[in-house]
């Protein structure tokens, strides 16, 4: 009998369910609660010799971000010291791109289909993620026929705009691009969206794409020109608002509050049940450690930040804040609460005046002024896991000297009882344990 495969504790892998260039994802299951899961593996060897160190960032980043009913689901994102673990949602109903692959759909199921790409694409839109790589392959179907759209890997942040406000890298798939992605002046991720969203739709109605050619420069001029023609089996209406979507100007292409009030898009529309705001999540762009579970709990710190930060060499701090300057990192396995407590009443100890910033994170002020002012350190806790806490202590303001020998001299003997392991150290203080990187 196979031995079970068990990841952190937390998930049993099984199956392998496909394979990339990069990654391979198998079929797991919680343990806790028994719900299938999807678990893509990437080496991270390979993603530092490839270069896709900023690939992984965004990725990880825009999936947080698009919490929506028509799209799959990011839970959790881990590491070790040589993989990268992302625990997806698994959606068993495979590809859209195998329906359409023995030919065309109905209208109505079309409809359906194109309603909510329509629906996730907006949200997308709303956080100002653009998928740059929209095609029936990376729209899968869950076991209630419902589409969600998956591999954002292409997907672009605002962050990458020039200062003309436009992109300007060349990617996606051939046959489904926009004619202004071909071009090298630039584009809006957004419109260029939209008009994959057409080659979709018309590849549903028709069963084959609307631009071919066994000469790629040929097809990429029919692209340009928005040169297709129209089976004779689309409906008039289908046929309109195909027209309004392949549209060659991007000025000029149908815009998403468009498509909602054409009759055709809205014949049977149903908007999703739920859709993960952002108040519901406080989720801020490239800005992971800003969700919260509740004001009884700490921040949830992304196991991939605690994890990367320990490990030398693989550096991903950018992906939770673009200018952000790590200080002290510790871990431990005491509750938030009493390593709060714990920090106040060393704080008090040295005379620092101690001030709660919100629920599990504290300002600590000298009271004397040093070089460069009072030095001022903030500390906060994350959740990593149900028993094991980050907590993050920064310099506010002072001077980087005596902050440094505060933090050496004075709070790590201090807190040393309360400590599982510092950052970049190896020895485990609490229960004699190396620390090899898992949690």
């Amino acid at each position: 009998m196979a031995e079970r495969k068990i990841l952190f504790g937390k998930y049993e892998m099984g199956r392998l369910l496909g394979k990339g260039t990069f990654a391979k994802v198998y079929y797991g299951k919680q343990m806790v609660s028994g719900d299938s899961v999807a678990i893509k593996v990437i080496s991270k060897d390979r993603v530092k010799k490839e270069g896709m160190i900023e690939q992984i960032q965004r990725e990880i980043s825009v999936m947080r971000l698009v919490r929506h009913p028509n799209v799959v689901e990011l839970k959790e994102v881990m590491a070790t010291k040589t993989k990268i673990f992302f625990i997806m949602e698994y959606v068993k109903g495979g590809e859209l791109f195998a329906k359409v692959a023995t030919g065309k759909l109905k209208e109505d199921v079309s409809r359906k289909y194109f309603q909510q790409l329509i629906s996730a694409v907006d949200f997308c839109h709303s956080r100002g993620v653009s998928h740059r790589d929209l095609k029936p392959e990376n729209l899968l179907l869950d076991e209630n026929g419902d589409l969600k759209i998956s591999d954002f890997g292409l997907s672009s942040l605002p962050e990458q705009l020039r200062n003309d406000g436009l992109l300007h890298t060349r990617c996606g798939t051939p046959a489904y691009v926009a004619p202004e992605v071909l071009r090298k002046k630039g584009y809006d991720g957004a419109k260029a969206d939209i008009w994959s969203c057409g080659v979709i739709l018309y590849v549903l109605l028709a069963g084959f794409l609307p631009f071919q050619d066994e000469n790629l420069m040929s097809m990429y001029r029919k692209v340009c020109k928005a040169e297709y023609e129209f089976p004779p089996w689309f409906s008039t209406e289908s046929r309109r608002l195909v027209s309004k979507l392949l549209v060659a100007d991007a000025e000029k292409r149908i815009t998403i509050p468009a498509i909602t009030r054409v009759p055709w898009f809205r014949k049977g529309f149903v908007r999703p049940d739920a859709v993960f705001s952002a108040a519901e999540e406080e989720v801020e762009l490239v800005k992971l450690e800003t969700l919260q579970k509740a004001s009884s709990t700490p921040a949830f710190f992304n196991a991939f930040e605690f994890i990367s930060s320990m490990s030398s060499g693989f550096d991903l701090s950018s992906l939770f804040e673009n200018k952000r300057k790590t200080g002290e990192i510790f871990t431990s396995r005491c509750s938030a609460t009493a390593i709060v407590a714990k920090i106040e009443a060393v704080a008090k100890g040295l005379s620092f005046k101690v001030s709660k910033v919100k629920d599990f994170k504290v300002r600590l002020q000298g009271r004397q002024d040093g070089r460069k002012g009072r030095l001022s350190v903030t500390a906060e806790v994350f959740e990593v896991a149900p028993e094991v806490a980050v907590v993050e202590l920064s310099k506010s303001s002072g001077d980087t000297l005596e902050y440094a020998k505060f933090c050496e001299e004075d709070v790590r003997p201090a807190l040393k009882d309360i400590v599982w392991t510092w950052q970049g150290d190896n020895a485990c203080n609490c229960d004699g344990n190396a620390n090899n990187g898992t949690l």
